[in-house]
């Protein structure tokens, strides 16, 4: 396989994150010495994470086995995942703002039509649903663990405790009519056609939707890493490289 110099499009702050977690790591397991330095390793998953490599084009890229990539990856992946915060740190960090805007979004994977869990009838594809909280200005503030597909907003919000946390912490929250009927301080527009909705309506729904259309720039942090677009690792790993991202991205970011 031939190699050839490129770049990934990451802050250097997440690569010293990244390097010195995994640092540490190394001396809490008593690691005398591995083929790739803590920044190698580091900047090898970032690579994968950014820019959605396999596994075959980064061991070559490393001078490294395919194997040996994919532990490194898994090791550093899973590090960064037990170091993103919880909905309940989420909550404390959320009731500092005025609001938040919830939304969800779907990860595509690579699924055959049989495997019906994981279609969305809403896009129309295979995928895991991942919900988000932004703060008013857009800021990534968590993301949810993935479920398959064909889970709806409402139920995967409501599964994840995310509504009752809202209601216990009374913090507002905009969301879109995806939403519908989960009560406490959730705000959705007015349910309807719109030749129906009263001329009131009509102007609550339009300032609803500037609001709420901040936290699509949340979802696209999340899936301007790369890997996130098209999935093709087992359902099980999904969570934990959102997760990884979202610690990524936190640590890299001014808050």
């Amino acid at each position: 396989m031939l190699v050839y110099p490129s770049g990934v499009d990451v802050s250097s702050s997440a690569l010293r994150f990244l390097s010195a977690k995994l640092r540490q790591h190394r001396r809490e397991l008593g690691t005398r010495w591995r083929r790739l330095s803590p920044g190698r390793q580091a900047l090898i998953t970032l690579a994968h994470l950014r820019n959605g490599h396999p596994y075959a084009q980064l061991a070559a890229g490393f001078g490294v086995g395919t194997t040996t990539a994919y532990r490194y990856v898994a090791e550093a992946v899973d590090l960064l995942a037990a170091l993103a915060p919880t909905l309940e740190e989420a909550a404390r960090t959320a009731s500092r703002k005025a609001f938040i805007l919830l939304d969800g979004t779907l990860l595509p994977i690579d699924r055959i039509a049989a495997d019906r869990p994981f279609y969305s009838g809403k896009h129309k594809k295979h995928g895991m649903n991942v919900q988000i909280l932004a703060d008013p200005s857009g800021r990534l503030l968590w993301a949810s663990p993935a479920l398959p597909g064909a889970v709806h907003d409402v139920r995967a919000a409501r599964e994840h405790g995310i509504v009752r946390m809202l209601t216990d912490a009374g913090i507002k929250c905009w969301a879109d009519k995806g939403y519908r009927g989960p009560g406490g301080t959730v705000r959705i527009p007015y349910w309807g056609r719109w030749e129906t909705l009263s001329q009131g309506q009509k102007a609550v729904n339009r300032s609803h939707a500037k609001i709420r259309a901040l936290v699509e720039q949340a979802v696209a942090t999340l899936k301007s890493w790369r890997l996130l677009r098209k999935l093709r690792c087992s359902t099980a790993r999904i969570t934990s490289l959102v997760q990884a991202v979202l610690t990524l991205y936190l640590a890299s970011s001014d808050r």
